[in-house]
């Protein structure tokens, strides 16, 4: 027998068949990543019920050296949770331990396990009158392990942070398969360093997330929600200092996307309308919320916002949604940015930051410099402007063959990019992960001192290497690829 076939016989006998397979019609629908560009291989896929058999998993894999891919929705961006093409790794998904353990509406936190999606914990939450304070396109495939292990931000990152900011405890199998139990929330505990927060973000190369105790928030009362249209970035820079000021905390959201974006949404969804008639270059998204015994002030000063950006020139037309219904249409258009873009052909998509003072002068700059040295390419940038989040999107020439220009020029125009970040003092990766697909680039741009800490850490908790390999953290200078 060989040493493959003991371990498939022994995660069997440990998981069960539904817990443990090699169908490849069960099988392959996860060995490529949600944008098409890795597609791998894998021993099988193991689907633990529980943090106890995915620790007992996690000791099986160790014993016999199989190198661990988790998985989560499979919605990432980066390439996080493909396997490679050696077929020696194994894909563990957490997707069947989807309990929400508790949810305490006094204590306002829900502790629940990895494999819950998002669009479903919010639910639960509303059913109580409560709400999670994260959200994004993905949230009807996304999970809370898979959000946790990339630290996701979203469209309401500008008053509640990233997922980082929501996590009060957390549960994970480390790679030898003992349990780090820290679900339990202490709003002080000194007791050295914070380790729950290095798991957040690490990707699955420290130790596999299987719950997590999260906060939650009273129901949203009001909402009002605006469509404004602009002449430029930099005008739309200007318009958010002036919500700022006028909503204070009621300011939950504030996107920006260009012409060229709406268009491809309203070309790709069958029932889409443009929000406001004319032209204009530049488009805002924003949203004011406020709890139940705040709603006449929510709606005053969304009327005053945009009332005085009116008489300060601050925008050239806007509309306030009229209903829950309206105001859900004006966000599906900014969520469906992203597959709109891709069905238009091929593109490389940058999830850069810089500075948020810096953001619109970014996009006025990168854009024509991207233009001009890859002719053909159409630069486009849209997203999170309060907090400097740029979804950078580098549109292929016409006639450019899909999977063989990303992976010629479109390397170069990548390389580019992140170059030009890196002159604004900005990050590679805002929110969707380094993955395999900046993990190099990473190694080429990041700081010496903290790549040789992150290598440290990984070594000290995965000495073997078996945790997610080839993601997040770049090989040392003198074993690095080309």
């Amino acid at each position: 027998m060989s040493d493959t076939q003991a371990f498939i016989e022994e995660a069997v006998s440990l998981l069960g068949s539904r817990g443990f397979t090699t169908d490849p019609e069960l099988v392959t629908p996860w060995l490529t990543d949600w944008r098409g560009r890795y597609t791998g291989k894998a021993i099988g896929l193991a689907s633990p019920s529980s943090t106890e058999e995915t620790a007992a998993f996690v000791r099986l894999c160790a014993r016999h050296g199989v190198p661990i891919v988790p998985q989560g929705g499979n919605s990432g961006m980066s390439g996080g949770a493909t396997p490679d093409e050696s077929g020696a790794q194994v894909l563990l998904s957490l997707r069947r331990m989807d309990a929400i353990r508790e949810l305490d509406t006094r204590a306002r936190q829900v502790t629940c396990d990895a494999g819950v999606i998002l669009q479903t914990l919010h639910e639960a939450a509303a059913a109580e009158r409560m709400r999670f304070p994260l959200t994004l396109g993905g949230k009807g495939s996304a999970t809370i392990g898979g959000l946790i292990s990339t630290n996701a931000g979203g469209t309401q990152v500008l008053r509640h942070g990233t997922m980082r900011a929501q996590v009060l405890g957390i549960e994970a199998v480390l790679a030898d398969g003992s349990v780090f139990d820290a679900l339990t929330p202490l709003k002080k505990d000194n007791r050295g360093f914070d380790l729950k927060q290095m798991l957040i973000g690490s990707e699955g190369t420290l130790g596999i997330v299987t719950s997590a105790t999260l906060r939650l928030l009273p129901e949203i009362g009001e909402r009002m929600v605006a469509w404004v249209g602009l002449p430029t970035i930099g005008a739309a820079r200007e318009l958010l200092l002036h919500c700022g000021d006028v909503a204070g905390d009621m300011l939950e959201g504030f996107e920006v996307l260009p012409a060229h974006c709406l268009e491809a949404v309203i070309a790709h969804l069958p029932d889409a309308r443009a929000p406001l008639a004319g032209n204009h270059a530049w488009h805002a998204l924003i949203e004011l919320v406020g709890t139940a015994d705040a709603e006449d002030a929510v709606r005053a000063a969304a009327e005053k916002m945009l009332a005085e950006a009116f008489e300060k020139d601050l925008l050239e037309d806007a509309v306030l949604a009229a209903n829950e219904a309206q105001a859900d249409a004006f966000w599906l258009l900014r969520d469906s940015i992203a597959p709109a873009e891709r069905a238009i052909g091929p593109a490389m998509q940058h999830d850069i930051s810089v500075p948020v003072a810096a953001m619109a002068k970014f996009v006025e700059e990168a854009s024509p410099q991207v233009e001009a040295k890859f002719p053909g390419t159409r630069a486009v940038g849209f997203g999170h402007l309060g907090d400097g989040n740029i979804h950078f999107h580098v549109l292929a020439p016409a006639g450019a063959s899909r999977g063989e220009w990303e992976a010629d020029e479109g390397k170069r125009v990548s390389a580019f990019v992140h170059d030009l970040v890196d002159d604004f003092g900005g990050s590679i990766s805002a929110e969707h992960g380094i993955g395999q697909v900046k993990r190099d680039e990473l190694g080429r741009l990041g700081d010496p001192v903290a790549l040789a800490m992150m290598r440290s850490v990984k070594q000290a908790l995965d000495p073997d290497g078996l945790l997610n390999p080839g993601k997040l953290v770049p090989l040392a200078k003198d074993h690095a690829t080309a």
